[in-house]
């Protein structure tokens, strides 16, 4: 009997390492089972389980998600979001560990992130590279590399998520593609369509990928605000707002690869995109007012890629965007009156151009080098046009506003690595920066080390020190100022307006190849954000960016997967951050705030049917309150749930969701600080939606990279 047993057992382990061995390490591959699943916001390295059983025996093996590499940690992506109601690359950014959504924007352990394709930065904003990355469906990422302090090689300060897609070449010709369509209903309907094809040759690859989104949209804001003048007078003002829209926005890109030779290739890439905005507001109560404004953009970028076998690496870019909008505008408060219409553009020409070169020096060592030159033109201006010149009533227009506006960034940097054996290694690098706009010509100098220490199979820790400079937007240093909700809001531009310096200590500790823990320290220098502040002269508020002294910012994060059996994943993530701001010359207030505040969030991904392949995922997170210069933040909590059913061979997938179920999401900022009372209480509505992806031509897939655009208007 024992004999048997034992016998059993060898034979098991044979076939687990011959299937290992003949199967392709792909998460497409149809006798591989994917039992992992993990959060919406915040997700971990989890395990995939392939087992082969006798009777009477059974053995369940693991392979890691998460790797180290040098100064970087490599995710198996796929696998990560392989059962997840996951369909874009950005909802799968979201998934990886550490990463949280607030605001709008990705966040890594608390601070902010550029997220990277094929690890070629690029000179798109922020909010078009997220727009990009919706576009791009998940199947086509191969795996994210995730580095809390970028090397200077990468052209990128701070922390990097560089998002690899599946390429193919070589071996017979083949054409694959998927279209997706989605439909969603958050108070008013909305809707998504995307084909993406791709074509992979010998030599010659090329993709296209066309998506369209469009639908209307609702909201509704309740102000609340005592506001106290410098002549002892206070005023109260409450007013209900209802906004209504509707936009189309059409995103297209067109890439190829060449390979010359072995490791020896030319890349070309287009982006481009064209929207459409147009909404109504009118707002009730001690301001009467509405409001009409219409708006479009056009987005073209186009990168040339050159890549060579001893390590030389050649590029040059080209952003264009333009968008102009205007706004008829009527509001009546408290007897004053105001009543025109405005013209206003941003024109924004960039060229970026750069050249590095890698060397292996042999016996662990590596070298880099190169330099990025950065150019653009910010053509914009804002005209006004008074509507009521007979009443003489618009007495407060702000003059028309042109400029000519140019930007350089020289970038020297040089670095290298080094390994010390099999348990650790050092990647360290120095840039060296001039910046020159009309208001600033300033050099500075940029350092980064990360060390990487593996004591054993599974366990990593990573020390990183690192240099960061944020610039602001393009508009928010324009000499402009814009009306917001009927007139009674002004956006106030800054033309002396600094980037902001940020210094950073972060240790990352990996346990058993998927329990992520780390510690962080930031301090930011002229830390800016756009803030709320009440005339003492005028019945206005005003929003405008403004540098304070300072942000500092330490973090405890801890991400933690379960398994229960072969039904059930879950995911615990606990965030704890101390927040210090301080600002010495705000308007007439100056503060000092700091505070604790925690997040939590909470992931179960169910197995409820393997044929037919159904999976329920249900997502919570609470976070307390906070702080953001003056404003305070209240705690917010949501639930999420999805419905996720394969079929057609895995070629389709159908997902069904609710997000925000209780209608708890948005939170309720309000500032009660020296002088300033107001609170601003907006809508929140839950989404429900359902959503179809189908593959076709087998489908091995390929992406490119994003287009830096968070500086745009």
């Amino acid at each position: 009997m024992k004999c048997n047993y034992f016998l059993s057992l060898i034979f098991c382990a044979l076939n687990v390492s011959l299937s290992a061995q003949e199967k392709p390490d792909s998460a497409n591959a149809d006798n591989e089972r994917i039992l992992s699943a993990d959060s919406l916001i915040i997700t971990d390295a989890h395990l995939d389980s392939i087992y082969q059983s006798l009777p009477e025996v059974m053995i369940t093996g693991q392979r890691p998600i998460v790797k180290a590499e040098q100064g970087k940690l490599v995710y198996d992506l796929p696998r990560l979001i392989g059962n997840l109601p996951v369909d874009n690359a950005y909802d799968a950014v979201k998934e990886l560990p550490g990463v949280t959504e607030m605001n709008g924007g990705l966040m890594l352990a608390g601070q902010g992130v550029t997220v990277v394709l094929d690890g070629k930065v690029t000179t798109m904003t922020t909010e078009q590279l997220y727009s990009l990355l919706r576009s791009i469906p998940a199947s086509r990422i191969e795996k994210a590399e995730v580095m809390y302090n970028a090397p200077a090689r990468y052209q990128v300060r701070g922390a990097l998520i560089n998002i690899t897609l599946k390429q193919s070449t070589g071996g017979p010709s083949s054409w694959q593609g998927e279209v997706y369509g989605k439909y969603q209903q958050k108070h008013y309907e909305g809707f998504d369509e995307r084909a993406s094809l791709i074509y992979n040759g010998n030599k010659f690859s090329a993709d296209f990928l066309y998506s369209h989104t469009h639908g209307r949209g609702y909201s509704l804001t309740d102000k609340e605000s005592m506001h106290s003048q410098a002549d002892g007078s206070t005023h109260l003002i409450t007013t209900d707002e209802v906004g209504r829209s509707r936009r189309h926005t059409h995103s297209f890109r067109v890439g190829a690869d060449y390979n010359i030779a072995k490791e020896h290739q030319l890349s070309f890439v287009y982006n481009g995109s064209y929207s459409t905005y147009h909404s109504l507001m009118d707002i009730f109560g001690t301001q009467q007012s509405n409001t009409r404004s219409n708006s479009k953009d056009w987005l073209h970028n186009g990168r040339l890629d050159y890549r060579t076998p001893f390590g030389l690496k050649a590029g040059a870019e080209l952003t264009y965007y333009r968008s102009p909008s205007d706004q008829l505008l009527h509001s009546v408060m408290q007897g004053e009156e105001l009543a025109f219409f405005t013209e206003d553009c941003q024109r924004i020409n960039r060229w970026k151009f750069f050249l590095a070169q890698e060397h292996n020096l042999g016996r662990g060592w590596g070298l880099n080098y190169g330099a990025i030159y950065t150019t653009s033109i910010d053509h914009s201006y804002q005209y006004y046009y008074d509507t009521d010149a007979k009443t003489g009533s618009n007495t407060s227009i702000p003059d028309n506003m042109k400029s000519r506006r140019r930007e350089q960034t020289l970038n020297f940097y040089a670095g290298f690595n080094k390994s010390f054996g099999d348990k650790l290694s050092m990647d360290a690098s120095l840039a060296v920066e001039h910046y020159k706009t009309p208001a600033w010509n300033q050099w500075d100098w940029y350092p980064t080390i990360n060390l990487t220490y593996m004591p054993a199979p599974g366990q990593v820790w990573q020390l990183a020190l690192s240099s960061d400079k944020d610039y602001p937007d393009y508009w928010a240093v324009q000499d402009a100022i814009s009306y917001l909700g009927g007139g009674y809001s002004e956006i106030h531009g800054n033309p002396f307006l600094k980037p902001a310096q940020e210094y950073q200590i972060q240790l990352t500790h990996v346990l058993k190849s998927k329990y992520i823990f780390s510690a962080w320290f930031t301090h930011t220098k002229d830390y800016s954000t756009q803030t709320l502040y009440q005339s003492q002269e005028r019945l206005v508020e005003i929003y405008k960016y403004l540098n304070f002294n300072f942000q500092q910012q330490a973090g405890l994060q801890a991400s933690i997967p379960f398994d229960i059996k072969q039904w059930l994943n879950l995911r615990l993530t606990l965030i704890g951050v101390w927040h210090h701001e301080k600002d010495d010359d705000f308007w007439d207030i100056p503060f000092d705030r700091n505070i604790c505040y925690g997040i939590a969030v909470l992931t179960n991904n169910f197995t409820l049917s393997k044929k037919p392949d159904l999976k329920l995922t249900l997502t919570g997170m609470a976070r307390s309150k906070a702080t953001q210069g003056i404003y305070d933040l209240p705690s917010s909590s949501y639930v999420n749930a999805a419905l996720r059913y394969g079929f057609a061979k895995g070629k389709a997938i159908l997902n069904l969701y609710c997000n925000d179920i209780f209608e708890t999401g948005q939170i309720k900022p309000r500032i009660r600080f020296g002088t300033q009372n107001v609170t601003n209480n907006y809508s929140c509505f839950r989404e429900f939606g359902v959503s179809l992806t189908y593959k076709f031509g087998g489908y091995k897939e390929k992406k490119r990279e994003e287009v830096d655009t968070s500086r745009f208007k």
